[in-house]
């Protein structure tokens, strides 16, 4: 049983390389691009793994402040288990500690869910990482929506935020890293009663 010395593994789940980064699929990216930046720090090579990473702490200073390894996996979404398995191993993480921030279809674009264990709903991050170490881990899943018309999901998921949606995009992930401090210094009932929408 994990405990509250034990350090956190986040991982925002996306695809390398500048193409990418604007792309609903990699908003698990931006979430960990901005705890970062509120921790202070900049990402660098992971030790043994194929990932990017920044260690640091999260939370007011005291008892609610949790050290935590922040990661983005630099293997395509499909193959984001080995970077985490690797990274959870070398910084003995253990599996309630890890949260997968991804973005989700089957939700309204800005609503975040907050769960803890469960299927992968057809996410190909998830999908990986439930394969490698099993499904007992925290997800913060960001609503981006459904496709319109009949655009295939793939398309859908690998362009850009439209317009409208970038107005927006700033305040809904700035609120996604809230949810992270959130869960892990108050817990998931708590974070999932403040964000769950």
């Amino acid at each position: 049983m994990s405990d509250a010395n034990d350090p956190w593994l986040i991982v925002g789940l996306g695809n390398p390389g500048p193409e990418y980064a604007a792309n609903r699929h990699n908003v698990g990216f931006m979430v960990a691009d901005l705890l970062a930046e509120r921790i202070g720090g900049r990402f660098k090579r992971a030790p043994k793994a194929q990932a990017q990473v920044l260690e640091g702490r999260i939370g007011p200073p005291g008892p609610l402040s949790r050290r935590v390894v922040v990661a983005k996996p630099m293997s395509y979404m499909n193959l984001s288990g080995g970077p985490v398995t690797a990274l959870r191993d070398f910084y003995k993480v253990p599996l309630d500690h890890v949260v997968a921030v991804h973005d989700e279809l089957d939700i309204d674009y800005g609503t975040l869910r907050l769960k803890l264990d469960g299927g992968d709903n057809g996410h190909n991050g998830l999908k990986s990482m439930t394969k490698s170490m099993g499904p007992g881990y925290h997800r913060i899943r960001f609503g981006i929506g459904r496709p319109p018309g009949r655009m295939q999901v793939a398309d859908f998921v690998l362009k850009d935020f439209s317009s409208t949606e970038r107005k927006e995009l700033a305040f809904l992930v700035d609120r996604a890293a809230d949810s992270v401090e959130c869960l892990l210094a108050e817990g998931l009932e708590r974070a999932q009663s403040a964000y769950n929408s």
